[in-house]
């Protein structure tokens, strides 16, 4: 019955941000969602809400447990291991209640993921249905789930269940592009025994031993100029966006970031702080004239590393550049 009355007297209170969707605020590790005192709430009851320990408000918000709440007040419900999922199961008494992120002002969908426990970019897609790179400022997006108690919190009635959440695959095996050496090594290893079980003289093995020691060596080279040549997936896109402006020409040094994105399909992806998400770069190594074309994700992080650099490409595009992963100098074209 306890349990009845406190929900009856929170509803009220609930409902509004339940319209508006849960609101996360911060950025990892320290994600929180605001949360205004209501009539007869303390910590122990809006702990229940949120599913997380009151330990765990009081000093969030630098209080004092035992001083409690005030009507009225604005605290920080801090996001954590006990009730901030971005995969996996809830318990049968469980359940998962979206939250919500606002994309801001010339920010980038590759921003949002890193700032939200470094959330995989093709998942945050996958979770919002979105198929581009850009998206405007004001979007809500889903960036993961509040997993609290059915039966003690009112926010249980937003909630999807609690079945596993959709997460977009990482594609690790892309990277590793196995496939040239799988096919190439069983034939290697076929002539091989096929040759003893003929028994040729002397003069017919060693003709027949030559195809076999240079079929591998031909066969590995191959992939290399396949990956390394001019990836055009955005060719069209920054020929186009060329129609509408004068370009800008700069050259400079570039950094290289992981992403599984580009090994197959030459979409390559960068950072940069003068173009918008979504414009498409032209960037050219001088060293060997090989080039790409990658879309904007986002600006540069501003961390150390990552001082005095032009731009930074995903390591595929390095790679069909012929580039180390280190940095290297390069020109790039793009439309402001």
């Amino acid at each position: 019955m306890k349990k009845i009355i406190i929900l009856f007297f929170c509803l009220p209170f609930i409902a509004n941000a339940q319209d508006k969707g849960l609101q996360v605020e911060g950025v990892s590790p320290s994600l929180y969602i605001t949360h205004k005192v209501a009539p007869k709430e303390n910590y122990y009851s809006v702990g229940r809400i949120y599913n997380v320990s009151p330990k765990d408000i009081a000093p969030f918000n630098k209080l004092n447990l035992e001083t409690g709440l005030s009507l009225g007040q604005t605290i920080k419900i801090p996001l954590n291991s006990s009730n901030f999922v971005q995969g996996g199961n809830a318990a049968a008494d469980e359940t998962f209640v979206p939250l919500y992120y606002s994309i801001k002002e010339k920010e980038g969908l590759y921003r949002v993921a890193k700032n939200h426990n470094d959330l995989p970019l093709e998942t945050l897609k996958q979770w919002n249905n979105i198929k581009g790179d850009a998206v405007k400022t004001g979007t809500q997006l889903i960036i993961g789930y509040l997993k609290v108690k059915t039966e003690l919190s009112a926010l249980a009635k937003g909630g999807i269940g609690g079945s596993a959440i959709p997460a977009a695959p990482v594609k690790p095996a892309e990277i590793k592009t196995p496939a040239p050496e799988v096919v190439t090594k069983p034939v290697v290893e076929k002539e091989t025994k096929k040759e003893p079980a003929t028994k040729p003289v002397i003069t017919e093995e060693k003709v027949n031993s030559k195809p076999v020691k240079e079929t591998p060596v031909a066969e590995t080279t191959k992939p290399v100029p396949v990956k390394s040549t001019n990836g055009a997936s955005f060719k069209a896109l920054y020929e186009q966006q060329q129609k509408n402006a004068d370009a800008t020409e700069t050259t400079g040094s570039a950094g290289v970031f992981k992403s599984t994105s580009g090994w197959s399909d030459s979409k390559y992806y960068c950072l940069h702080n003068n173009a918008d998400p979504g414009t498409i770069i032209k960037i050219t190594n001088p060293a060997n004239g090989k080039y790409v074309f990658a879309k904007v994700l986002d600006n540069i992080p501003d961390i150390k590393q990552n001082e005095g650099l032009m731009i930074v490409i995903s390591n595929a595009a390095a790679d069909a550049l012929a580039a180390s992963e280190a940095n290297f100098n390069c020109s790039i074209s793009y439309v402001k």
